[in-house]
């Protein structure tokens, strides 16, 4: 699959933009740990001229176009992974414009002046990749819900406006999303700490008696929406045919699929920046008199990830072409795709670092960032072990989890 003039004139331009701004602060911004708001806001705002972000002018150039989507995953992953993280962690911020008229009355302006943070809580301290069987309880009490539990490793917990909560609705005795807008439902949040992907405010989120209005219930904002006339491209500005597949599906699930492909294409991303360092390195480093690129396992090692970085991308493309289409195997393709492009990256980037020797272990050195950040990929959004059993799943028609 080539990319078409636009999509190559996208990627030229933002990998440009990211080059010139953000690469030259992002070692720095990375040992600084967790970015904050402002930190936040202001990458947002230059990413924002490039027709990324979540404000109504550009929702439609980023999320409604799969291509778009998956080459800023690849692009800014190569550059800085945890501002890739923290961009798509802030997606929950669409769905303010259909919610209850207190959180559009105080989202919806900051959504347009490019200033609502987002983040989706799902994983929590005994939970783990169980999503179907949340222990945070939604109980309906008159013309709210009342939220009880804890999350963990909620990217953009400490900096987020509003906040896509996993739960269990009593009233329905099923499983739903809630949204928690932070000025009219405060929730508590804490700093976690991690290997990798340094960057991303990481934390764990506490919801104590958390009430929120019942027409923020994930299911309803979806119903009014469509009984008002809405289109469900209206909510979810998916391309159409990524949209008719929360018809078919379980939304979650959806948007589980088009998350891991973004993460697919994000270790892509990583493996590049690791094996343009390496090659450089093997080319100008010498020993015994000559450069270590000439030496036969050196060149294995620059082999074995470029195998890697071309079957993940080619892998990674199946999916976004699934998505595209609205193919039912979306969602097995998008767990294939991020599965082995995730563990491709940690092998990967341990030969990168290899080739450097000694200096690829040097804190100063970005190579062992690749590392950690790529370590960290096999485990949200679900761990390899999960994208196996969805696969398996899909393939035989019976859930071994």
């Amino acid at each position: 699959m080539r990319l078409t003039e636009d999509q190559t004139a996208f990627r030229d331009d933002l990998r440009a933009y990211l080059e010139s701004e953000i690469e030259p602060i992002v070692d720095e911004a990375d040992r600084n740990g967790p970015m904050t708001r402002d930190d936040l806001v202001g990458y947002l705002d230059g990413l924002h001229d490039l027709g990324i972000g979540f404000t109504p002018d550009t929702v439609d150039q980023y999320f409604g176009d799969v291509w778009r989507f998956v080459i800023a995953s690849e692009e800014i992953s190569r550059i800085w992974p945890s501002l890739n993280v923290a961009l798509q962690m802030s997606f929950p911020s669409l769905f303010v414009r259909f919610a209850a008229d207190e959180t559009q009355q105080a989202m919806l302006p900051k959504l347009e002046e490019n200033r609502c943070i987002g983040c989706l809580a799902v994983t929590e301290p005994e939970g783990g990749s169980d999503t179907a069987h949340p222990n945070t309880v939604a109980r309906k009490d008159g013309e709210e819900f009342v939220l009880n539990g804890e999350k963990v490793w909620v990217g953009n917990a400490q900096i987020a406006d509003v906040a896509l909560v996993i739960a269990h609705d009593a009233s329905e005795d099923a499983q739903d999303m809630f949204l928690v807008d932070r000025a009219n439902a405060d929730f508590e949040t804490e700093e976690m700490n991690k290997l990798g992907w340094k960057g991303v405010p990481n934390g764990r989120m506490v919801f104590d008696d958390v009430r929120i209005p019942v027409e923020n219930r994930f299911s309803t904002i979806f119903g009014d929406a469509i009984a008002d006339g809405h289109d469900i491209h209206d909510i979810v500005p998916f391309p159409e045919n990524v949209s008719q597949l929360f018809f078919e599906h379980k939304p979650l699930n959806v948007m589980f699929s088009f998350m891991r492909t973004g993460m697919a294409f994000m270790a892509v991303g990583i493996m590049e920046a690791a094996f343009e360092d390496a090659l450089a390195y093997a080319q100008e480093r010498e020993t015994f008199g000559e450069p270590i690129g000439q030496h036969q396992l050196v060149q294995e090692k620059l082999y074995d990830v470029r195998t890697s970085i071309e079957a993940s991308r080619g892998l990674s493309r199946s999916a976004a072409e699934a998505l595209v289409d609205g193919d039912p195997d979306a969602r097995l393709l998008s767990s294939l795709a991020k599965g082995y492009a995730c563990e491709q990256s940690i092998e990967a980037t341990s030969d990168a670092l290899q080739v450097l020797g000694a200096a690829g272990l040097d804190l100063e050195n970005r190579m062992e960032r690749y590392y950690r950040d790529a370590r960290v990929m096999t485990i949200p959004d679900g761990t390899t072990e999960i994208q196996k059993l969805i696969v398996g799943k899909e393939l035989t028609g019976m859930s071994a989890y």
